[in-house]
């Protein structure tokens, strides 16, 4: 097959498919139709392409050919598919989208509806938003393929036995469902930015869909103050990801970092969008942490960071965020890089007795670095065998092992 229509049908996938999709599911009123006359349009670019050549608009090819797909379908099973729930798409009801008729955010909204529950919203954002297969959700999530086919169908079910519309919310709805498409975001993009287990440490599939999706709603709702902090937040935690390992492929830790690596266009574009963040008053969450991610892209090295800056804006994250030990954490961490490491101990002692934090690996790593700094030896021989314990990813264990095998060296030496 040519190469360079497999590589023009695998952008197009990256780029179109969310488009082709919502559009086809606003024909058929039916998700699982829609995916699969989307996934033959795809199927069929593959074919025809090989002799035509790639069209101008390869998009709008694909919308086409899965729309004319559809509607076949739709005649030959018209009279079946009458005792079928569908998808419910009242345009009559006046809102956003009026001023954004743009099928991808429907199917954005429809995928994070708050009738489904967390779980279903990533799954479903991840298969039909940013087209990952069912192989690749279940892998995202640890479970067995099986299972994760079960819980979409489940949750494409629920869609239409629930009657959830098939639309942008009207405008007094808008606002607290936004929030709860962008924590889906947020959620995909930091599973791919530390995957939780297996042998690698970054999942990029999932931290670029997050960064498409994050683009795509800034895109449909650029006066939307909180949606420009997530993405400037993501771009500013994405412009280090090639930095985070060495050429051995070993964990580099933020102040063993090639800054020189960093993405610099990322890095204004992200500093630049949290800019207008920043005037909307209170800040949002996203765009207090988009500016902590800010300060460490622009420090020229490890010791010029500017830690008093990063603990103050950790201070009102936890104001706005009280619930979040894993903030207080972040904090307590930042204190003892600003103010030395048994400083970052006593911030962290009050965690130790936090039971949502008593299988949470970076507590134990945090406590072991600032006791190996220190010269602590055996307790931080303890704090590193339990961080290791609780640590999935293989790339991370590695880093824990080789610092226990350090500090054991000194008690031993």
């Amino acid at each position: 097959m040519n190469d360079a229509v497999v590589a023009a049908v695998a952008s197009a996938h990256r780029r179109d498919w969310a488009q082709v999709l919502a559009t086809t599911a606003q024909l058929t009123r039916d998700l699982d139709l829609a995916e699969e006359c989307t996934q033959d349009a795809f199927a069929q670019a593959l074919r025809v392409w090989a002799d035509s050549g790639v069209p101008d608009r390869p998009g709008a090819w694909l919308t086409q050919v899965a729309r004319n797909r559809a509607r076949d379908v739709l005649r030959r099973e018209a009279a079946f598919r009458r005792t079928l729930p569908l998808l419910v798409s009242d345009e009559t009801v006046p809102g956003p989208e009026d001023l954004i008729a743009d099928d991808r955010l429907r199917l954005i909204f429809t995928c994070c509806h708050p009738g489904l529950g967390r779980e279903a919203r990533v799954a479903l954002t991840l298969r039909l938003v940013c087209g990952l297969s069912t192989a690749e959700v279940a892998r995202a999530f640890l479970v067995p393929e099986s299972t994760m086919a079960a819980r979409i169908t489940r949750a494409k079910r629920k869609i239409a036995t629930a009657r959830i519309p098939y639309r942008v919310p009207s405008a007094d709805q808008l606002g607290e469902r936004v929030g709860a498409v962008l924590q889906v975001v947020h959620l995909i993009f930091t599973t791919g930015h530390t995957a939780p287990a297996g042998p690698e440490l970054l999942r990029r599939d999932l931290s670029g869909c997050a960064v498409r999706l994050a683009r795509l709603l800034h895109l449909l709702m650029p006066n939307d103050t909180e949606v420009s902090a997530l993405l400037a937040l993501l771009l500013l935690n994405e412009a280090r990801a090639g930095s985070r390992l060495g050429p051995d492929g070993r964990l580099r830790l933020l102040s063993e970092q090639d800054r020189s690596r960093w993405d610099a266009a990322l890095i204004a574009e992200g500093t630049a969008l949290l800019a207008g963040a920043l005037r909307r008053r209170p800040p949002s969450r996203y765009a207090i942490e988009a500016a902590i991610a800010a300060v460490h892209a622009e420090a020229p090295s490890w010791a010029e960071t500017d830690w008093g800056e990063i603990v103050a804006l950790y201070t009102v994250l936890r104001r706005m965020w009280p619930g979040s030990p894993v903030v207080t954490l972040n904090r307590a961490a930042a204190i003892g890089m600003r103010d030395g490491p048994q400083a970052g101990l006593d911030a962290l002692e009050p965690l130790l007795r936090e039971p949502a934090l008593a299988t949470y690996a970076y507590l134990s790593a945090t406590r072991a670095d600032f006791l190996r700094r220190l010269g602590r030896w055996a307790a931080a021989v303890t704090a590193y065998e339990e961080a290791l314990m609780l640590t999935g990813n293989e790339v991370e264990r590695v880093f824990l092992a080789e610092r226990l095998d350090e500090v054991r060296g000194h008690l031993t030496g």
